[in-house]
């Protein structure tokens, strides 16, 4: 694989929104349509309590992504109500077309007392090309803890293939404190699981990409095809010290199969890394790999994952 850097492509601190969702384009998933491409994106503001809840957005660019050409009025999903899976926050939003329609499956945060939060998988479905989503069913998850996947079930990526949906998403293992006395961490990896519905999902709760390292934390798993193989890329980093150590924060990982189920990590076949410079020198994180009029892009996020908006890179070899 070799990437070749576009650069960034959009900023939030550009424009404005009347919700105050101004901060941070976390994940940006895309929709190839007639004439303009839809990313959709998670913006994020602080609550009154003063923490962040994140809701998804979108914003269109013509093919050539050298241009904006208009952005969602506001978030196109709600947040769930008291209680809800989905209730502080809803990061990422994984985008496939199918019945004529856009699925959107969720990945609903909620806080949590003793740890930050937990997370699990819904699904909202569209009429009208994202601009809105209506929950399906009664806005419960279609996803979540079970036996074997005790929490933290979330970032759902989910392709339609030969008839059937996959999914490639993540589970936590592990709450690990640094100190006695500080913020548990969470690990999570990465799992495997298909459906003849895309509602209902079987699933093993085993963890298919290699760790490089005992305590690493791996997310947003994206897969496509191409010349033979399919290819996963996604994110990974270490448990502690992540948000200010460089050497330490997210990264892009690369890993290939024949079958979608058995994957062979080789990170050094990656083909992009961090910049030596600018707005994604730090991290990596976030990517989603999409095809548009014959060629294969991979948006992602940089530094401060994702404040600083989203960028663009285009496959040439």
């Amino acid at each position: 694989m070799k990437w070749k850097k576009i650069g960034k492509i959009f900023d939030p601190s550009h424009y404005n929104s009347a919700q105050g969702y101004d901060e941070f384009a976390k994940s940006p998933q895309a929709i190839v349509c007639d004439g303009y491409v839809r990313v959709f994106y998670c913006a994020q503001r602080r609550g009154a309590d003063g923490k962040y809840v994140s809701v998804p957005h979108y914003v269109d660019f013509n093919k050539s992504f050298d241009k904006v050409l208009g952005l969602s009025d506001g978030p196109v999903i709600k947040l769930g109500d008291k209680g809800e899976f989905d209730e502080h926050g809803i990061f990422p939003l994984n985008i496939i077309k199918h019945d004529h329609k856009i699925w959107g499956y969720t990945s609903g945060w909620s806080r949590r007392q003793s740890v930050s939060i937990d997370m699990a998988i819904g699904l909202a479905i569209s009429s009208d090309q994202g601009v809105s989503f209506h929950k399906y069913g009664k806005g419960g998850p279609i996803m979540a803890a079970s036996l074997n996947e005790p929490f933290l079930v979330g970032d759902p990526f989910v392709k339609y293939i030969h008839g059937s949906f996959h999914m490639w998403y993540i589970f936590g293992t592990e709450w690990l404190r640094a100190t006695s006395g500080a913020s548990p961490e969470r690990i999570y990896k990465i799992a495997y699981a298909h459906s003849s519905d895309g509602i209902n999902w079987q699933r093993n709760g085993m963890t298919i990409i290699p760790a490089k390292r005992a305590q690493e934390c791996q997310a947003l798993p994206t897969v496509f095809y191409d010349k033979g193989k399919y290819h996963m890329y996604f994110c990974h980093r270490d448990v502690f010290d992540f948000r200010d150590n460089k050497e330490k924060a997210y990264r892009l990982g690369y890993a290939f199969s024949d079958d979608m189920i058995v994957w062979h990590r080789d990170d050094s076949q990656a083909g992009i890394d961090v910049s030596e410079e600018g707005w994604d020198s730090d991290m990596m994180c976030y990517p989603n790999v999409f095809e548009c009029d014959g060629g294969i892009f991979l948006l992602y996020n940089g530094n401060e994952f994702g404040k600083h908006g989203f960028g663009l890179a285009q496959l040439v070899a």
